[in-house]
């Protein structure tokens, strides 16, 4: 009894401590669960928060049953994204070469999805790239996604 409280306790702290902002957009079912929520896809949206006017979509799996309910299932590494020009782009400050722009655990403790934004100055160009990592060891998973930025302010190396 005392052990279920403490995994129930550890899930509700994990689950308020620290969720970056995401829009959820919709999801589909992949694998039923007879106890617990299915296994399913999410697709959650995520604005630049330097850069107004762009959008990321990602798709990830999320997984269900008991230990997802309680939140201490390990999601799978794999997320797709596909970044758009929502708007006219405007830069908030100075944007450097490389920043994350959005990062979202996966899992208890160990394994975070990530989103970093780069910039191509020759292409006038904003790479956005998703993967995830580990405590120990991340994974190769990975999807990019480019956004048009002419006019954009960019330093050249």
């Amino acid at each position: 009894m005392v052990t279920m409280l403490r995994i129930t306790a550890c899930a509700l702290l994990v689950g308020l401590a620290g969720h970056a902002h995401a829009d959820p957009i919709g999801e589909v079912d992949t694998v039923f669960k007879f106890v617990g929520p299915d296994h399913k896809i999410v697709v959650d949206a995520h604005d630049d928060p330097k850069v107004q006017g762009v959008t990321c979509y990602v798709s990830r799996a999320k997984t269900g049953g008991i230990k997802g309910a309680l939140g201490l299932a390990e999601d799978r590494s794999e997320a797709s994204i596909a970044c758009r020009q929502t708007g006219p782009l405007v830069v908030k400050g100075k944007l450097p070469q490389q920043e994350e722009v959005f990062t979202e655990r996966t899992s208890l403790v160990f394994k975070r999805l990530r989103i970093v934004r780069m910039l191509d100055a020759q292409r006038q160009t904003l790479v956005y790239l998703s993967y995830s990592d580990r405590l120990i060891e991340g994974s190769p998973d990975n999807s990019i996604s480019v956004v048009p930025a002419p006019g954009v302010p960019m330093a050249k190396d």
